[in-house]
């Protein structure tokens, strides 16, 4: 089975910032994923803030899940702070766990 963005996201979505009860990809963390053909992964994402006490735990999260995928061969994590992550970039359907209104 070839590896795809999709099974990237999938794992992705195993990912939690153990503050707020949300997978990171409807947070709106993630900004890109990139495959290439020889396993190698990239995952470009942001953190709520820059003193995020998960600034570390998130990441390594994401390299471990992420690294389970069958096929994956190597992770990197690139953590940006441009553009800054806001609460409008948080998927619909977490807004609505969360009651924030949509």
């Amino acid at each position: 089975m070839a590896l795809t963005r999709e099974n990237v996201y999938e794992a992705l979505r195993q990912c939690f910032d153990p503050e707020i009860p949300v997978n990171i990809v409807d947070l709106g963390l993630v900004y890109d994923v990139a495959v290439n053909d020889d396993g190698a992964v990239r995952v470009k994402m942001t953190l709520t803030s820059q003193g995020c006490p998960a600034a570390q735990s998130i990441p390594d999260n994401v390299k471990a899940k992420v690294g389970a995928v069958p096929e994956v061969r190597d992770v990197a994590v690139d953590v940006v702070w441009e553009p800054a992550w806001n609460p409008s970039m948080i998927s619909a359907a977490a807004k609505q766990q969360l009651g924030i209104d949509v």
